[in-house]
């Protein structure tokens, strides 16, 4: 017979065990790889996500569909990691600072939803900065060249790390990226249409995500649209949170009607521009003072 005093004692860690699901911000928000054709309509998706929605945009002229979203302050986009070099390579570098800058003044808690846009040109901009750093180091490398073999090693460890780091904040998150199939020498395919990304990542990264979604024209003719949800031969997608039927196999391209399927609350955060200012002083705790 197991003692009072043991069955106390189990059920008090159980119980915290359920306070620190409870607590984690990541059961509370929305995570999904969405990919597709070029020009589908991936980024203007995004209008559909809780606002204010936050892009850190490697596109050139990409965010253009949210014009109005960030003429309203409905959207925020930051284009200044579209711009890059080969030869003279600096948007990792500032990407890198930019969201770790974010990251440690919790700018993300005041985030409905996040995006990068896309995971393809964002892959770029890492291997430019990883052939820039190896030909700071060696004399038979030059900046603006074409990776080598061990050039890709650098660059899934740089995506995955941060691609850890994406998914443990506190507000929904979405991966844009372009569909690709890995093919052999012959052309035959050899995978999955999935997310375009390095090697082994096309398995490790999806696998970090809840949510993975195909974006595809439904009707040629009037342009809809609809994403599919769940697998079919050839085509990577899937839901972890549409278990038990609650999505369909082809769902409307609209992620705050999924999230209201699944149980994830879509309510959008106050805007920018409309958050109360006020001065923190030291004995107001309910306001943080991120100016230092």
């Amino acid at each position: 017979m197991i003692k009072l005093s043991t069955l106390l004692t189990i059920k008090k860690h159980a119980q915290e065990i359920k306070d620190l699901y409870d607590s984690d911000p990541r059961n509370l928000t929305f995570n999904a790889i969405i990919h597709g054709p070029i020009k589908v309509g991936k980024t203007s998706l995004l209008r559909t996500c809780p606002k204010p929605i936050f892009v850190h945009s490697f596109d050139p002229n990409g965010t253009l569909v949210l014009q109005d979203m960030i003429e309203t302050g409905e959207a925020l986009v930051d284009t200044r990691f579209e711009k890059e070099d080969p030869f003279k390579p600096k948007a990792c570098r500032l990407w890198e600072d930019e969201f770790n800058y974010l990251y440690r003044k919790e700018f993300f808690s005041h985030v409905g939803t996040f995006a990068i846009d896309s995971m393809t040109t964002w892959a770029q901009t890492i291997m430019y900065e990883v052939i820039r750093r190896a030909a700071d180091k060696k004399k038979d490398r030059e900046i603006g060249g074409a990776p080598h073999e061990n050039d890709w090693l650098p660059q899934m460890a740089f995506i995955e790390n941060y691609m850890r780091k994406f998914l443990s904040l506190p507000c929904h998150c979405i991966l844009l990226g372009h569909s690709d199939q890995p093919k052999d020498r012959e052309g035959n395919a050899t995978g999955d249409l999935g997310i375009m990304i390095t090697g082994k990542l096309r398995e490790r990264v999806p696998a970090l995500f809840s949510e993975i979604y195909y974006l595809r024209i439904k009707n040629y003719k009037d342009e809809t649209r609809e994403l599919l949800t769940k697998p079919v031969y050839g085509i990577q997608a899937g839901s972890r949170l549409g278990f038990g039927g609650k999505l369909n196999k082809e769902e409307p391209p609209d992620i705050k009607k999924i999230m209201d399927k699944v149980g994830i609350d879509s309510s959008n955060k106050p805007l920018f521009k409309d958050l109360e200012e006020r001065e923190g002083g030291e004995n107001d705790e309910c306001v943080k003072d991120t100016t230092k």
